[in-house]
């Protein structure tokens, strides 16, 4: 009893003084005091093993490494919140707010960090589960690594906690913390973080919760539900008392919250945190405005999609200038050649940023820039930087117009500029960067998914000479990979492993895997469907392919070209030889909606639900195609935030304009208007 009691102690003090450090920044021990009384725990929990429980501070990082991660339904759904971009927006959805309720209210302010959002289930005071958002209504259990955030309770402070609480948070990585990783990634030679919210969803996917450890995750809570009320603890009613009682009971919260007793104050508050949000540790893009009134949010309830008593504000795309330092070109691995520009590097919403696609020629004609010129540069969507404008009062006399090169700067074959296109390609087939481009596409994850097989492996499997083509890929044996700079035997065996079982995929990835050009993941699985042999797609006409839902002239012509070329039958054949499946079965219907039948549309912006491929795919589903520029041809642009020149010159073409939802009602339409 009286080691059970020792170890209740030492759990209580290094729980509060965890919080201490933690959560109010304010430590209550040193820590060498508190690695002592660490070690007193640990030794106790050594010799007593029957008394270890799942909320002791030694047991944040004490499971093994997760072979994958378990989809589980939320207990209660995990909502998105609907965005204003504007101070107007945020006023139409207040307005729409007091028509409904027929009375004043209060508002809480919160800035919205820019994290990954988690579900957290405590039973009995004890944390129980970790869920990610995942579509709202479904999640990824990442319970072992929600334990290792420090600032969590794993026990909340709470004489008789309720049955069950639900706490609903953001888990993020601070700037220095994020900056750090990068640096030590960058020294290990893999990939950069684009930014801190996809590094912190990374971590929180980490199989390995020591990982997820290392990187030093924070969290501050914004929803608690008590969705089994105990005596001693009744439900608040109102957000403010409900961020009051987490922070009571051991979680972190955002301390700028603010309480605002009139639109007046959001205003106020928003204006005010625009500047002041740059000396944050952290990213926020935007503050997250909701009704106070818990009552009142249940009368509110939810639209199909968010909670009607809540909106996230966005702060503007930030803007920031540097210096092209060169222009170089990129040739994928369809031979589209795409000018880069080169900059003085630059911190731009919370990443390093020193380079900026331009797209085409064309774009670089309309920003008329040139090596040295100053350029203002942002985020699309916050993720992929942009050259906005040239500043050219601070021109240089002496700079130079940007041409495009008449040959391919990796094989220097001719490039052609082909009618109709805004794009400069290569064609030659035996183009070091298309044979590049074209196997990493042919591993990627929607493809063949070869682990282990990215980019910087298939450089060096080209430069040292062991593949010319996609099928010497079947070919490679652990022996040849091993002898290779950076490649052990255990790298290779997991490489030749997972080119091995590449072999089990379906006909419909292998297709999308070809890469044929215009045949995304979605028209891979319509023509899969209808034509269940490669010999049967191989000998359609473009006649028979274009009067598929969903493929079109274009494609059809594209696939019909493909097959065409003895290269790749060559190809086709040596893949069946090596065990690739080119076979599937029969399935005419599996789209069936023609609304966009003969359309096009171009997407520019970032989409308020839709990822760019999933509103591309939704297009491709309806028999529309998506492309790339603005042209008179062009029948719709679907429009989200921080659009880009596209829209311009949409606007002077007169092409219909349409948002998001306007895109998922056509789905629902019998025809779909005309331009």
């Amino acid at each position: 009893m009286e080691i059970q009691q020792k170890i209740k102690q030492l759990r209580q003090q290094l729980q509060k003084a965890g919080y201490g450090y933690y959560v109010d920044n304010q430590p209550i021990m040193e820590d060498g005091v508190y690695d002592k009384l660490y070690r007193q725990l640990q030794e106790l929990e050594q010799k007593y093993p029957e008394l270890i429980t799942v909320d002791s501070p030694t047991q944040r990082v004490g499971e093994k490494p997760a072979s994958q991660f378990v989809s589980v339904p939320h207990n209660i759904p995990l909502y998105s919140l609907e965005n204003a971009f504007n101070l107007e927006e945020l006023k139409k959805w207040a307005s729409k707010l007091q028509r409904l309720l027929s009375q004043e209210v209060e508002y809480v302010c919160e800035l919205k960090i820019d994290g990954s959002a988690i579900a957290l289930t405590y039973e009995n005071g004890i944390l129980v589960r970790g869920v990610t958002r995942g579509d709202g209504i479904t999640g990824e259990d990442i319970t072992s690594n929600v334990r290792t955030i420090r600032s969590l309770p794993l026990r909340l402070n709470m004489s008789s906690p309720p049955p069950r609480i639900e706490v609903r948070g953001e888990a993020f990585l601070p700037l220095d913390v994020f900056q750090g990783i990068n640096q030590e990634r960058e020294k290990a030679g893999t990939s950069l973080f684009a930014n801190p919210r996809n590094a912190a969803a990374g971590t929180l996917r980490q199989l390995d919760p020591k990982i997820t450890a290392q990187r030093h995750l924070g969290f501050f809570a914004y929803i608690l539900h008590i969705t089994q009320e105990g005596e001693d603890y009744p439900i608040p009613q109102s957000q403010w008392k409900s961020l009051t009682l987490l922070q009571e009971i051991g979680f972190p919260v955002n301390p700028h919250r603010q309480l605002c007793h009139s639109l007046q104050e959001v205003e106020t508050y928003f204006q005010e945190w625009e500047a002041k949000r740059q000396n944050l540790p952290y990213l926020t893009d935007g503050v997250v405005i909701k009704i106070n009134s818990l009552p009142l949010q249940r009368e509110l309830g939810f639209t199909q999609k968010y909670p009607r008593w809540a909106i996230a504000l966005k702060y503007p795309a930030e803007e920031v200038p540097t210096v092209v330092k060169d222009i170089l070109v990129n040739v994928g691995r369809t031979g589209a050649v795409t000018p880069m520009a080169i900059m003085e590097p630059v911190h731009l919403a919370g990443t390093t940023v020193q380079r900026a696609t331009l797209h085409n020629k064309d774009r670089v004609r309309e920003l008329d820039i040139r090596v040295g010129d100053t350029v203002v540069i942002r985020k699309a969507g916050e993720i992929i930087p942009e050259v906005l404008r040239v500043i050219p009062s601070l021109r240089s006399s002496h700079t130079q117009l940007f041409q495009m090169p008449e040959n391919c700067p990796e094989c220097n074959a001719p490039l052609i500029h082909p009618p109709g296109e805004a794009v400069t390609r290569c064609v030659n087939s035996s183009c070091r960067a298309i044979l590049r481009g074209s196997i990493t596409h042919w591993a990627s994850r929607n493809a063949l998914d070869i682990r282990g097989l990215g980019e910087k492996n298939v450089i060096l499997l080209i430069q040292n000479g062991l593949i010319k083509s996609i099928a010497d890929l079947y070919n490679l044996t652990v022996a040849e990979i091993a002898s290779l700079e950076r490649m052990g035997t255990k790298s290779a065996e997991n490489l030749v492993r997972a080119i091995a079982t590449s072999k089990t995929q379906p006909w419909e990835r292998v297709l999308y895997g070809l890469g044929i050009r215009h045949i995304g993941s979605v028209n891979g699985k319509i023509l899969a469907a209808n034509f269940p042999t490669v010999e049967q797609l191989a000998t359609a006409s473009v006649e028979s392919l274009a009067a598929i839902a969903g493929i079109g002239s274009e494609i059809a012509r594209s696939v019909v070209d493909w097959f065409q070329i003895p290269a790749n039958l060559t190809l086709i054949e040596r893949l069946q030889t090596a065990g690739l499946c080119f076979t599937g079965e029969e399935n005419l219907n599996v789209v069936q909606n023609t609304t966009h039948t003969g359309k096009t549309f171009v997407i520019t912006g970032t989409l308020p639900n839709l990822k760019r491929n999933e509103a591309k795919n939704l297009i491709e589903q309806g028999g529309g195609k998506v492309t790339s520029s603005i042209s008179a041809k062009t029948d719709y642009i679907v429009v989200g935030e921080n659009p880009g020149s596209k829209l311009d010159k949409a606007q002077k073409l007169g092409i219909t304009q349409i948002s998001e939802a306007e895109l998922i009602a056509l789905q629902h339409c019998s025809s779909v208007p005309a331009k």
